[in-house]
């Protein structure tokens, strides 16, 4: 959820349709695909550069497909828990279509 400063630049019209652009960009390129495991596709458009209430302001930072990324979820879990334990649970299936919850440490 986006914090307090960043509300109204995510529910603008230029950031909807950066975000929409930067979408159709990673599809021409690998049709979609997770910028970060390229395993799945793409779910949400990431700034490498998380935004700030200094830079909030700058398109440099906020607008610039050079500050952006296309991940899937999980992997957008990972960036945003990255100094900190994720609750995100995983799941794998067996080979007998079971579920498998994976263990935090055994998490891909």
């Amino acid at each position: 959820m986006a914090r307090e400063f960043a509300k109204a630049f995510y529910n603008s019209k230029k950031w909807k349709m950066c975000r929409k652009a930067y979408i159709e960009h990673r599809k021409a390129i690998d049709g979609g695909m997770c910028e970060t495991c390229h395993e799945v596709s793409g779910y949400i458009v990431h700034h490498k550069e998380e935004l700030t209430p200094e830079n909030i302001n700058n398109p440099d930072i906020t607008l610039s497909f050079q500050n952006l990324k296309f991940d899937c979820h999980v992997c957008h879990q990972k960036e945003n828990s990255k100094d900190g334990p994720s609750d995100l649970v995983q799941y794998e299936f067996s080979s007998d279509g079971e579920i498998i919850v994976l263990p935090p440490q055994l998490k891909k």
